[in-house]
């Protein structure tokens, strides 16, 4: 398995991390692709990735827009460059849209930019999507990555997950897929092929909905292929295979 969306880098995992990938490698979790968010923390996230032999992207969330966009582009193109020819390096990215977070023009400026690295350096993205699909279908539509991508922690009807993989993106799929309530993603999932999708955790946020104040992490991953396989009537087996698949398809493992 391979957690395509994990931010182990974070201090949340400072006290345990050795522990944490002894863990999973137990459990069969052979790696994990760490997300960019900032510029302060690409070094700490790209030495974490090196040490525990993961994948990592570069990028700059939209929780974080700074307060010089085209310095902190300047600086991500160079980091880009620096690790170009490093395979660890896989996608451009956390970044995205979210209108919960500070909404403002300035989110689609940094984001349009990071996109256009994305094509220049023939990597596919890594997206962030909360209550912004319609501009970030349109903005995806006008630019068109070749590359493509993923839509992270998707939780989405079958329309809009349509538009996204016509524009050559995946859907990340976390544990929000353990929650029946979630309705809309769970008929998703139903619904269209499993090419389609990947596996994530999105830790250690996003921790399942019986465990709501609990650290995440990815040793929740077979719960979620468990899950998966239960609502597509597969065996758990098929499901694996072809979640890694697409991993090492779109990221190029």
């Amino acid at each position: 398995m391979i957690d395509t969306h994990a931010h182990l880098d974070m201090s949340e995992f400072d006290n345990d991390r050795t522990q944490l990938f002894d863990a999973m490698h137990h459990h069969g979790i052979s790696s994990a692709i760490l997300p960019g968010v900032s510029v302060d923390q690409w070094q700490k996230q790209i030495l974490i990735a090196q040490q525990f032999n993961c994948y990592f992207s570069l990028g700059i969330h939209p929780w974080y827009v700074p307060d010089d966009i085209d310095a902190a582009i300047i600086t991500l193109e160079a980091t880009i460059q620096q690790y170009s020819k490093n395979r660890r390096l896989v996608a451009v990215g956390e970044c995205g849209l979210d209108k919960l977070h500070h909404w403002s023009d300035k989110q689609l400026l940094l984001l349009e930019k990071q996109l256009s690295l994305a094509q220049i350096y023939q990597l596919p993205v890594i997206l962030h999507a909360v209550k912004a699909h319609q501009e970030l279908l349109s903005l995806l539509d006008r630019i068109k990555l070749s590359k493509g991508g993923v839509v992270h922690g998707f939780y989405g009807n079958s329309d809009i997950a349509k538009r996204y993989i016509s524009l050559g993106f995946k859907l990340g799929i976390g544990a929000l897929i353990l929650n029946p309530s979630a309705k809309k993603l769970r008929e998703t999932v139903v619904n269209l092929p499993l090419e389609h999708f990947l596996l994530e955790t999105d830790s250690p946020s996003m921790p399942p909905f019986d465990h709501p104040k609990s650290r995440n992490t990815p040793l929740i991953l077979p719960r979620i292929v468990s899950e998966i396989a239960f609502l597509k009537k597969k065996p758990t087996v098929c499901i694996l295979e072809q979640l890694n698949k697409n991993a090492l398809q779109l990221f190029e493992l």
